[in-house]
């Protein structure tokens, strides 16, 4: 796990963009995992800056979504599908064919798991996946508690995770669905490199829990201590409670830069 602590959001922007463009750069076609929320805002936001300038194109790529809400009808501007229209799609040159999320309108919810996990594995599997993290430590909508080795599924959300969610629904936290079908945390890992962005000081302690905790389903995101592949990025609040912050920032500061990420 490498932990780069950079400045502000920009930057991190700016560091998440490198990583993606690393992929395309060796991989035309790569397979990218796409997080909403906040975290990756301002990655999406340097991505379609860099194609604007013709510095990078995605044209070759494939996209899927971490997760989405069950119940929003199709359209519905929180819906994850019209947010990473939105904030990802519309601003860079991918196909919007080739972007898939989980069916959460469909009326089998059990069989659509099963069948997003067969169009990630007709893709190839995932090259690059983008991560937030909630602050009870969820990865995607894998809860505490949720099994580590857990595949694409429906889910029933907490109310703290609804309540962390409502900001995107006019505060309401009763228009914030109750379930969602999600990637498992096994289903994560089996991307090829993951790359996890936290911001804020209330992200301080999951952080904490995710580079010096133990590997807990009570954390569900420490699972990725057990991959070989992941980037941490943090701005300095996210990595304030981290015992061993001067060593990643020295590590990173001292990286060759033929070592990529």
């Amino acid at each position: 796990m490498e932990v780069v602590i950079l400045d502000d959001a920009e930057q991190v922007g700016r560091v998440g963009a490198d990583v993606i463009a690393e992929h395309v750069a060796a991989k035309p076609a790569a397979v990218l995992g796409l997080a909403t929320g906040s975290s990756p805002v301002h990655v999406y936001r340097e991505l379609g800056a860099r194609v604007q300038r013709g510095e990078l194109s995605l044209a070759q790529c494939r996209g899927f979504l971490l997760d989405e809400y069950v119940g929003l009808p199709a359209g519905h501007p929180e819906s994850y599908r019209t947010v990473i229209d939105r904030e990802f799609v519309d601003a860079v040159d991918i196909d919007p064919a080739n972007v898939h999320g989980p069916d959460g309108h469909g009326d089998d919810l059990k069989a659509a798991g099963p069948a997003y996990e067969q169009l990630i594995a007709d893709a190839g599997g995932i090259d690059v996946q983008l991560l937030g993290v909630g602050t009870e430590g969820h990865i995607a909508f894998n809860e505490p508690g949720s099994s580590l080795a857990s595949r694409t599924r429906l889910k029933s959300l907490t109310l703290r995770t609804r309540q962390d969610n409502a900001r995107f629904f006019d505060g309401d936290v009763e228009a914030v669905p109750q379930h969602c079908l999600t990637m498992g945390v096994g289903t994560i890992l089996a991307g090829r490199h993951l790359v996890l962005i936290a911001m804020g000081e209330a992200k301080a302690q999951v952080v904490r829990e995710l580079v010096e905790g133990q590997v807990s389903a009570r954390w569900p995101v420490t699972a990725l201590q057990l991959h070989q592949h992941v980037t941490v990025l943090l701005d300095g609040a996210a990595a304030s409670r981290l015992e061993l912050r001067d060593y990643y920032r020295e590590a990173y500061t001292a990286k060759p830069s033929w070592q990529g990420f």
